[in-house]
């Protein structure tokens, strides 16, 4: 077993070689003029400061939790207060991949800019660079810091159950990081936009990005602290939570089929280092000619990532299982094992392509939306809602059925796997994703300092293939919610010994509706939060528009740090609610109530938080290329009657899609983690 922990090893060091290799490719770019380099300086530092202000908050946050674990699971057992050092390494580690992808980012959007200047191919070279250096670095740590905690905790437990019931910590601390970095990400970056949008676009009648608007900086800063930290951290503990899971379901059957050996428990972490080096393999392919579409190179890379993972996975299976073991009444085969990890990278391809569709510039739903604004705002805001409860349909299928098939493969383990294999190509999915906001700054920047309008468009063509990734982005992480919540929840029922639930009794359907309530809670929350600090925002821009002589005729220049510092203290006293809510409510619960009435809680989220983000990413989506099909001169474009409507929908959309709706699968799944970390005290 050490031998093959040493190979996922050298593929979670390899990735990190490659990323900081990419990294220095960056920074030997041309940074650009003199005024881009200004530009893209302030980005960085009023990232770089959140960033700094943030982390200071979750540290306080991270040693409070990690001592309560200590000290409750201190004499329970040899040893299982390591459950607190996992917590704590989780943590860092999706800490580390944020401040690595942030930083590079921010180095990147300017040099994206610079590159636009010469050609698009070379453009999207650089933003795809910066994006896959967050990508990488998600996988590469998150690998090897499971890697390190399972080779050093197996010897000092007796059976494996216990080494996965000390390492699950490391999935609490992953998710706690991506909840507030979520949450505080989305605030920042919504606020700022929603000042941007509506005092600069619809009430003064300037350009996006124009740099006369006081929260244009701030709205740039914004994209890289919700879409390139908050996205990273949401997959970061998407991934390890995946790992995790399969790993605790297989550590459960192999005590139960009386194993000697440990393929089962292994086995997600060579598929996981098998789907890291296919995401390196994956980068170069994503190559695009000048006038060519780079929404299909990026398409490439992803869909050639994902075949190399598969055929990886049929020969890992049958390395693992030469012959089928029986768990828990169950064959498990290689090509059982095989067809369950297919089966949740087909749902989570098909979850995208329908993520597509309905979000998609150029597709109908979103062009339908478009066509509603034309007779005002509030059928804008009609069309949006019903796209987006529509929306959930197909994705809903597709979920249900990728659970019924890997069960009938592959039992509880399947299900396990069928997440894993849907993010195991995080690395180039999240590169692709953290692309997108690097390509909004590099337009931004394009804007503010003033260049040829042929680099704005290669800038916009960039950005726009960026938000309908972004939103197959959060598509994947929504349809591995569910998977991941499934198999989290059958092992927190393992490990207190429940056999099913019975939703007749009080409890139970009390648990069910207390839960699905959470989501809408949760929601609230999130959404007041950057409703609160859009006000704020607001009247600062307005005043500055009022009182700064000369700013509109760009003789004077703008308060942009008063604006980022708007946004930073909203977003870091507004995350406190919401994270607290999804970490408490498993353990008050818990201890308060029984453990049957937990599952029915978390069976009530998971239902209703699946739905409810699907519903939110993908009306936010849709009403974002709804304006931006506008803008491109249908129904009168920018300035028009349609476009001011179409703004007034994607405001709405906003934080729907960049706030409530991705933090609402961090919700489903730390409440599952968190379950599963205390069910041994509660059992």
């Amino acid at each position: 077993m050490n031998q093959l922990l040493l190979l996922v090893l050298t593929a979670g060091l390899l990735t990190l070689v490659f990323a900081f290799w990419k990294t220095r490719w960056i920074a030997s770019r041309d940074p650009g003029s003199d005024r881009m380099m200004e530009i893209g300086g302030a980005i960085r530092e009023g990232a770089m400061a959140f960033i700094k202000a943030e982390y200071r908050v979750l540290a306080v946050f991270i040693v409070a939790v990690a001592l309560l674990l200590y000290f409750f699971n201190k004499g329970r057992g040899p040893n299982l207060e390591l459950v607190a050092v996992s917590f704590a390494v989780g943590a860092l580690c999706s800490g580390l991949a944020g401040f690595i992808g942030m930083r590079v980012a921010t180095r990147a959007n300017h040099r994206t800019t610079n590159a636009a200047v010469t050609s698009l191919n070379t453009a999207l070279g650089v933003a795809f660079a910066g994006g896959s250096v967050m990508g990488l670095s998600v996988v590469g740590l998150g690998v090897i810091g499971l890697v390190v905690l399972f080779y050093i905790y197996e010897p000092m437990f007796i059976g494996l159950p216990q080494t996965m019931e000390v390492l699950s910590g490391f999935a609490m601390g992953a998710s706690s990081i991506a909840l507030f970095a979520r949450v505080s990400g989305g605030i920042y970056t919504k606020a700022a936009d929603v000042g941007a949008d509506l005092v600069g676009k619809v009430e003064a009648g300037i350009p996006e990005d124009d740099p006369r608007n006081p929260a244009t900086i701030a709205d740039l800063v914004g994209d890289n602290v919700g879409d390139v930290t908050g996205m990273g951290a949401d997959l970061f503990e998407s991934y390890v939570g995946s790992i995790i899971g399969a790993m605790v379901l297989g550590s459960a059957a192999v005590t139960s089929a009386g194993m000697a050996t440990s393929q089962l428990v292994v086995m997600p972490l060579l598929l996981a280092g098998a789907g890291i080096l296919a995401s390196i393999i994956g980068t170069f392919f994503v190559r695009v000619r000048e006038g060519g579409n780079p929404q299909n190179a990026l398409n490439l890379g992803i869909f050639g990532a994902g075949a190399i993972t598969l055929i990886a996975a049929w020969f890992i299976a049958h390395w693992q299982l030469p012959e089928a073991v029986r768990v828990g009444g169950k064959d498990i085969a290689a090509v059982s094992v095989f067809m369950s990890a297919l089966t949740g990278l087909i749902a989570g391809i098909l979850i995208g392509l329908f993520t597509e569709y309905f979000t998609a510039e150029n597709r109908a739903p979103a062009r339908r939306i478009a066509k509603q604004s034309e007779t005002g705002a509030g059928t804008n805001i009609i069309a949006g809602l019903s796209t987006g409860m529509f929306s959930t349909v197909a994705p809903v299928v597709v979920i249900a059925t990728a659970i019924v098939l890997s069960y009938a493969f592959s039992g509880l383990y399947g299900i396990a796997l069928a997440a894993l294999g849907m993010l195991s190509t995080t690395g180039i999915q999240l590169a692709v994703d953290a692309y997108g906001p690097i390509a909004d700054n590099a337009g931004g920047i394009a804007e503010m300092s003033q260049q040829d309008p042929e680099v704005r468009q290669r800038t916009d063509r960039l950005d726009a293939v960026g938000n309908t990734t972004a939103a197959i982005g959060k598509g994947f992480a929504i349809g591995s919610a569910a998977l991941t919540a499934l198999a989290l929840f059958a092992a927190y029922t393992r490990v207190v010994g429940l056999d099913s639930i019975d939703v007749s009794q009080p409890t139970v359907m009390a648990g069910i509706l207390f839960g699905a309530m959470l989501p809408f809670l949760f929601s609230s929350l999130a959404m007041k939060a950057v409703g609160s600090a859009a006000f704020d925002m607001i009247e600062e821009v307005r005043r500055q528009f009022r009182e700064v002589t000369g700013l509109m005729e760009g003789t004077e220049r703008a308060d942009y740090a008063a604006c980022v510092d708007i946004s930073t203290k909203a977003a870091l006293r507004k995350m406190v609610a919401p994270g607290l809510i999804a970490v408490l409510t498993p353990v008050l619960v818990g201890f308060l109530a029984t453990p049957a009435m937990l599952a029915g809680v978390l069976t009530g989220i998971t239902i209703s938080g699946v739905l409810l983000a699907i519903f939110m990413a993908n009306a936010g989506g849709a009403w974002d290329n709804a304006k931006k099909h506008i803008e491109g001169g249908a129904y009168g474009g920018k300035g028009s009657d349609a476009h001011k409507a179409a703004v007034t929908g994607d405001t709405v959309g906003d934080p729907f899609k960049d706030t409530a709706g991705p933090s609402l699968n961090i919700l489903i799944k730390l409440t599952s983690v968190v379950s599963l970390v205390i069910a041994p005290l509660i059992k």
